[in-house]
């Protein structure tokens, strides 16, 4: 699925807004939206936000929206952000799970613990998993579904 190298500008650009993409309901498996992707040669950033931006406005104004052909369109037709604000990527609303899962496992297990059992929270075809120190992973929707004792469990035994 991957449209860049991982050492590309536009990798460290997708990267930036994959989450709050998928947060809106991006599908970033469809191949419509991978065709968009890897046919934009220009003007990635302003139709990542343009997406972002305009779906916020949708949603604020109670419309109904399809994040997938926005995007696309967005993509194809090199639109350019309206009210882009940096702040907007911090919004509760476009946390992935995954990020509020590494938030409330801060407050039940407190930074410390946290840090040093979670090693990683990634996408991988679309499914965010969490590595632990220990090797071993989980996807984030079985993480909430466990009790967190057991989550704990899990990330530190071998």
């Amino acid at each position: 699925m991957w449209f860049w190298e991982k050492d590309s500008v536009e990798y460290e650009i997708f990267k930036q807004y994959e989450r709050a993409l998928v947060a809106i309901g991006v599908n970033f498996s469809l191949e419509e939206v991978q065709n968009a992707l890897e046919g934009c040669t220009y003007g990635l950033e302003d139709a990542l936000r343009s997406t972002i931006d305009y779906v916020l406005w949708l949603q604020k104004n109670e419309k109904q929206f399809f994040p997938n052909a926005i995007l696309v369109s967005a993509l194809r037709e090199q639109w350019k952000p309206k009210a882009w604000r940096d702040e907007y990527l911090e919004l509760p609303n476009l946390e992935s799970p995954g990020q509020r899962w590494w938030n409330a496992a801060a407050k039940m297990w407190g930074y410390d613990v946290r840090n040093r059992l979670v090693a990683d929270v990634f996408y991988d075809n679309g499914t965010e998993f969490i590595k632990f120190t220990n090797g071993k992973e989980i996807t984030v929707d079985a993480a909430w579904r466990w009790d967190w004792e057991r989550v704990l469990n899990y990330a530190t035994n071998q």
